[in-house]
């Protein structure tokens, strides 16, 4: 990963809050599910998010598996599991992907079902926290748990801003959490890949930056996309001020002097990832 250093702060109160309630309900959580994103596998994974929830059985959910490159992330899945985290990726489009969690769940938490067994205990319902940073797909995946709209579900972060619990229709009761960060993005690579994939607001960073890092990301690794999405190929050696130029004469994105409005052709290309229409990529690499 690349280590160069910024100082973003963007920890907004509801986040501060949010983990001072999660160590106040640590008791009653018995696992964990950790979102975050597959496309950003590294970048997504909260830093603290350990010292948190100390010992806690946890499940690494990697959602967006179907909007990642998976021969990347696949390679992520491996080095997680070599860590000991029990690793999910799921499409949370596939009407099974709520199943494969809850069998996961149950298998992982044998042990604690047969301690209740043992006490007579009748009600055996387990009680996850959903955990994760803002956008990672949090809500959709607690819609499919629960088998209905529970979750306000938005692909703008800090959509749920209260700690709720929440039944569902198996064995499981939901503790939903706002999305949390953590209190200073001081690696910019991270900070960088957290708002391409709108993980933190917009306004966070200047925008021709993020734009300029999704494309170099695709001219590095996914050339092909950015010809499929942009009509900009290899003989123009990338440069990023043709590449926008190219875009704004794509998309009509011109002022009345013919000059590029670099803004709306940098919120085309954020928006484009945002909107689902560039997919099959992982910003994070592992070697």
């Amino acid at each position: 990963m690349n280590e160069n250093k910024t100082n973003i702060n963007f920890y907004p109160g509801h986040m501060a809050k949010t983990k001072r309630l999660i160590k106040e309900k640590y008791d009653l959580i018995n696992i964990v599910y950790e979102v975050i994103d597959a496309r950003i596998p590294y970048s997504s994974k909260i830093r603290d998010i350990d010292e948190l929830l100390k010992n806690k059985p946890k499940i690494l959910v990697m959602t967006k598996y179907d909007l990642c490159d998976k021969m990347v992330t696949d390679k992520w899945i491996k080095y997680y599991e070599n860590l000991g985290y029990n690793v999910l990726p799921l499409n949370l489009y596939d009407n099974s992907c709520d199943k494969k969690l809850i069998e996961l769940t149950n298998k992982i938490m044998i042990p604690y079902l047969a301690k209740l067994n043992n006490k007579g205990i009748k009600s055996q319902r387990i009680k996850v926290a959903v955990i994760g940073i803002p956008n990672v797909g949090k809500s959709t995946l607690i819609n499919k748990l629960a088998g209905r709209k529970v979750s306000k579900v938005g692909n703008m972060p800090g959509v749920t801003k209260d700690l709720v619990w929440l039944n569902t229709s198996s064995n499981i009761t939901i503790m939903d959490t706002p999305g949390i960060l953590w209190p200073k993005l001081d690696n910019e690579e991270v900070a960088l890949n957290l708002a391409s994939m709108t993980s933190i607001k917009i306004d966070v960073l200047p925008i021709d930056k993020v734009a300029t890092h999704i494309l170099e990301k695709l001219i590095k690794y996914y050339p092909n996309i950015l010809e499929e999405r942009y009509g900009i190929k290899k003989d123009n050696n990338y440069d990023i001020i043709d590449i926008y130029e190219r875009i704004a004469l794509k998309i009509g994105a011109l002022l009345k002097n013919r000059e590029v409005d670099y803004k709306r052709v940098s919120l085309r290309i954020i928006n484009d990832i945002k909107d689902e229409y560039i997919k099959n990529i992982t910003f994070d690499r592992i070697d």
